[in-house]
């Protein structure tokens, strides 16, 4: 069973993981739940082996576009969570969240919640830095990389028997919560994946690069710079417009941008986009898998402006559709983007645009960064990525005897000795302890609360 807040009904790479994962687990026969906020309950069936539960949830609070699973759905014996848990009884639950469904991973390993008589593998996915989103969206706050280490050295690391990242990037930012331990964990780098069947060079078409060049009214030797992804604070859409910006007024070329997504920023990127009148179309979020890969294919270079990309799977894609990449030289782009199949820039204007013109004019060069590029991608395709998490799942629920022949970890966490270790077991057994007592006072005083609701007065 998987559990996620970051889930969006139109877009998004985890949502797209999780649909790949579906795919293959049904392929598989292999039964696999998955549970996401919504605007309203209900159960989706995914095939003949999966199984999606949307919970009503509120709207997250700095970014409205998605919603959020918040403790009091799963601490009480009524709660949806527990309810779907007792039923489904997984032998693993994998958690993707740092902020409220984590502490659902440290409940389930005690054993503290009253409706779940059983104790599943609980596994951590770390598909985003919290220091990175922290600074997204609330800016360089004082200590705030302080507290982002103390909350996953206390409040996320310890609360899962093994972790997953989807990049070295990401993976790094647990490897110093992972010191002096209670109990070693052990974690492990598992890539995200990208669609080779639909995603291919093969789409180019001179009339669909016509009628995208028509949208513009610009000429044939126009050049279309794309950019695909979620329009949020966390991806740096400043270099992006800014190099637009750049280009228009000093490349040598005519350079357009299509930008295909939606999400809060939008507004602000448009009206940031007037300085450069009438380069840059602005196609919201694509449903159609199609369009998108046509898009790809009929563009000129895929421009990524995002440092700290836990992995990237837009400049996977396109890679795998032929499509010349600029990327910066930092984040989880880095795990699979290099010079010898994309164009890598630090993460400023003058260099993006170097990058990008050389892209877009040295076409010797670009057919072999291309060649290479569909090469890195064949590693990547979504059945052998989702294949390799199911396999990695299958090995971590093992019984813990058997761990010794689970596929090499990244890295294990180091246990603590002496003295910490004796705190960190008393402070353990005291905090259970205080979770327990104050679950049965809440339960007691909702009991009594519902024993005393006066009816409501009729006519």
């Amino acid at each position: 069973m998987h559990l996620t807040n970051s889930w969006h009904e139109n877009s998004g790479g985890i949502a797209t993981f999780y649909r790949a994962l579906i795919v293959e687990a049904n392929r598989r026969a292999q039964p696999i739940r998955l549970v996401v906020p919504a605007a309203l309950d209900r159960i989706e069936e995914a095939g003949e082996f999966g199984r999606i539960y949307h919970i009503q949830s509120p709207s997250s609070p700095l970014n409205p576009d998605y919603r959020t699973i918040y403790p009091s759905q799963y601490l009480f014996p009524e709660g949806k969570l527990q309810q779907i848990l007792a039923a489904e009884r997984p032998d693993l639950v994998e958690i993707s969240d740092k902020y409220t469904l984590n502490y659902l991973g440290a409940l389930l390993r005690q054993r503290l919640l009253p409706a779940v008589d059983f104790r599943p593998v609980v596994v951590g996915l770390s598909q985003e830095r919290m220091d990175d989103n922290l600074r997204s969206y609330l800016g360089d706050l004082p200590f705030s990389q302080t507290f982002c280490s103390l909350y996953m050295r206390w409040l996320y690391f310890p609360f899962f028997d093994h972790h997953i990242a989807n990049s070295d990037y990401t993976v790094s930012e647990l490897r110093p919560a992972a010191q002096g331990q209670l109990v070693p964990r052990g974690t492990w780098v598992r890539p995200m994946g990208v669609d080779l069947t639909q995603l291919s060079p093969q789409r180019r078409s001179a009339e669909l690069r016509r009628r995208l060049l028509q949208n513009f009214g610009c000429a044939d030797e126009s050049v279309l710079l794309l950019y695909a992804g979620r329009l949020a604070p966390e991806k740096n859409l400043s270099l992006l417009f800014d190099l637009l910006i750049h280009l228009s007024r000093n490349g040598a070329r005519d350079y357009r941008l299509l930008v295909a997504g939606d999400g809060i920023e939008r507004r602000r990127w448009e009206k940031c986009s007037h300085e450069a009148p009438g380069r840059a179309l602005f196609l919201g979020h694509i449903k159609d898998r199609n369009v998108l890969a046509d898009l790809y294919a009929n563009s000129d270079v895929f421009v990524h402006p995002n440092p700290c990309e836990p992995f990237g799977i837009a400049p996977l894609e396109a890679m795998a559709s032929g499509l010349p990449l600029v990327a910066p030289s930092t984040g989880g782009v880095a795990s699979y983007a290099h010079a010898g199949n994309a164009w890598i820039a630090e993460p400023d204007v003058e260099s993006f645009a170097k990058a990008v013109e050389e892209a877009a004019t040295n076409r010797r060069l670009a057919s072999e960064k291309i060649r290479n590029a569909l090469a890195t991608a064949q590693f990547y395709g979504w059945e052998s990525v989702a294949s390799s998490f199911l396999d990695l799942y299958c090995e971590l629920s093992q019984p813990p005897a058997t761990h010794g022949a689970v596929s090499q970890a990244a890295f294990y966490s180091s246990p603590a000795a002496g003295f910490r270790a004796v705190l960190m077991q008393r402070v353990s057994k005291l905090a259970a302890r205080s979770f327990q007592l104050g679950l049965r006072l809440a339960s007691q005083s909702r009991s009594r609360g519902r024993r005393h609701v006066a009816p409501v007065p009729q006519g």
